[in-house]
């Protein structure tokens, strides 16, 4: 069984890095989220690193849709560990998951349950 950890190298850390997937294709949509990934390479690696040894992910959670920054934090630490579990499933590509919708009020339990809800189901679109 392979051991699901969430290092540095697979997260999104440079802006280049978000723009190029965001200008790629959508690969999965949700009622909250949007899962943008680059165009593929020819030779299946990452644009700037030049190889792909795993899957990467980067988060654009949008005051906006969030206005509360517990709510923010809780939404990524939902969809950070939601993509540790399923990253060993997923085709090594970058990954860029949106808030694309003003989040309800409800209580923070609920939310998450929503938000975990919906992550598997769009990771589980984005491994067919």
């Amino acid at each position: 069984m392979m051991r699901a950890t969430f290092p540095p190298a697979a997260r999104l850390h440079r802006p280049s890095e978000f723009a190029s997937a965001l200008k790629g294709r959508r690969i999965a949509r949700g009622a909250l989220f949007v899962v943008n990934t680059p165009r593929p390479a020819p030779d299946g690696v990452h644009a700037d690193t030049g190889t792909c040894t795993e899957p990467r992910l980067g988060l654009i959670i949008a005051k906006r849709f969030a206005a509360r920054s517990v709510t923010r934090n809780a939404i990524k630490r939902v969809l950070r560990e939601a993509f540790r579990q399923k990253r060993h499933a997923l085709p090594c590509r970058d990954y860029v998951i949106r808030l694309n919708a003003k989040v309800a009020d409800q209580s923070l339990t609920q939310l998450k349950r929503q938000v975990r809800a919906e992550a598997d189901a769009l990771l589980e679109q984005v491994c067919r």
